[in-house]
């Protein structure tokens, strides 16, 4: 790893951490866009994985209400897990180019639902119906571009369960799928020592960026920093999208 790519890795772990304790935004969902413009995805998903994963183990403990979240939504939780493989799978065998490719068009989805604030549109009968789909469906996406975020946000959201128990739900969801994908990508030799080198010093910045951003949410305005955010996304994903026509 050369000074150049691991100073802007190190300074987008910073970036994304600190923006994420201001807007709440997740840490890959920003991260990995930035690190998309310098690192193929295969080394990009890797290196985001143990600091996000300590950024949702520190999110849990705070939340509570571990067991209430797994008895309620194991149904999604066990559904992503063969998701996940298959999406390992493909990432590990497709060209870098579909990838990020794949990843634009979840963050210009992501975005738009985000910024346009849509209303729930699941009722709760259809909760477990809809839950094993959901969590299939997003473990594929997880696999193959490392977002943890559709369509699994969404439907947590639209099911209007209590903040606490949304927390712990949604970050219970993005350890285990970050665990399956830390053991999926040690199989597919994409967890390498030199990814844990980086990674590892890496949750140092992270710790910092979270603990330095939510200091200042209170003093800067959250709705504003986020609505910028999710347009970065946004902007980013049609690149990314754009980038694949060209290649």
């Amino acid at each position: 790893m050369v000074p150049e790519p691991l100073g802007y890795i190190l300074f987008s772990f910073s970036l994304a951490a600190f923006l994420k304790g201001i807007t709440g935004l997740g840490f890959s969902t920003i991260c990995l866009p930035l690190l998309s413009y310098v690192l193929e995805p295969k080394t990009a998903i890797p290196l985001v994985i143990l600091p996000s994963l300590s950024s949702n183990l520190f999110v849990m403990v705070q939340a509570g209400n571990f067991i209430g979240a797994l008895k309620r939504f194991w149904q999604v939780y066990v559904c992503a897990l063969p998701g996940l493989m298959i999406g390992v799978w493909y990432l590990y065998r497709v060209d870098s180019a579909v990838s990020r490719a794949c990843l634009g068009i979840i963050l210009v989805l992501y975005a738009l639902w985000a910024l346009t604030h849509p209303e729930g549109t699941f009722v709760r009968n259809r909760e477990r119906r809809l839950g094993g789909p959901v969590g299939f469906c997003t473990g594929i996406i997880n696999g193959l571009t490392g977002s943890q975020i559709m369509p699994v946000l969404p439907y947590m959201l639209s099911l209007r369960i209590d903040k606490d128990t949304f927390i712990q739900s949604i970050n219970l969801f993005f350890t285990i799928s970050s665990l399956t994908m830390i053991l999926l990508l040690g199989r597919y030799d994409l967890m390498t020592e030199n990814t844990l080198a980086v990674s590892v010093p890496g949750i140092a910045f992270v710790g910092l960026g979270i603990v330095t951003g939510g200091k200042l949410r209170k003093y800067l305005p959250e709705d504003r920093y986020k609505t910028i955010v999710l347009i970065f996304l946004l902007l980013t994903g049609a690149f990314l999208i754009f980038r694949m026509g060209l290649s």
